[in-house]
């Protein structure tokens, strides 16, 4: 059963912080005096994360409390509202978070800024940047155009 919307969120964006930083959930675990049994459920969005531990949370992987809010797709923050004949609360099944395809979520995005964030050189690190973005440009130029046409 999944969890609550708003719980799978703030699970995924410790998992996100907690992947950035490198740290494993073990570490984190042991920071927070927890199992990593349960950083999983938290991260799942299997268990609801208290405001006391949201703020220890916060510390450790130094970042403000809203971080976690933040992103949070439209649809969740309304909600559906109750009463007026509506039924209360939210659907179990269909939520918001299961057709999102968000390229922060994956591991492969959070491995790429961490090993960015590696180089020293400031000027380096400028010329990958600019690399990236002129590679993503003439892919999507080249997706928007078709096949390409033969001779």
């Amino acid at each position: 059963m999944a969890g609550h919307p708003v719980d799978v969120h703030v699970g995924t964006r410790v998992r996100q912080r907690r992947t950035l930083l490198g740290m494993s959930q073990e570490k984190l675990g042991e920071a927070v005096g927890l199992t990593f049994q349960q950083i999983q459920k938290y991260e799942r969005g299997a268990n609801r994360i208290g405001s006391s531990r949201l703020y220890e949370f916060s510390k450790v992987l130094d970042v403000p409390v809203s971080y976690f809010f933040e992103d949070m797709p439209v649809n969740v923050l309304v909600g559906p509202r109750r009463g007026r004949g509506r039924k209360s609360g939210f659907a179990e099944e269909g939520t918001p978070f299961e057709d999102e395809k968000d390229p922060l979520a994956k591991r492969e995005t959070l491995e790429l800024v961490r090993a960015y964030y590696k180089i020293d050189e400031a000027k380096v690190r400028k010329r990958i940047f600019e690399m990236v973005k002129a590679v993503g440009a003439a892919s999507r130029a080249h997706k928007l155009s078709g096949p390409a046409k033969r001779k």
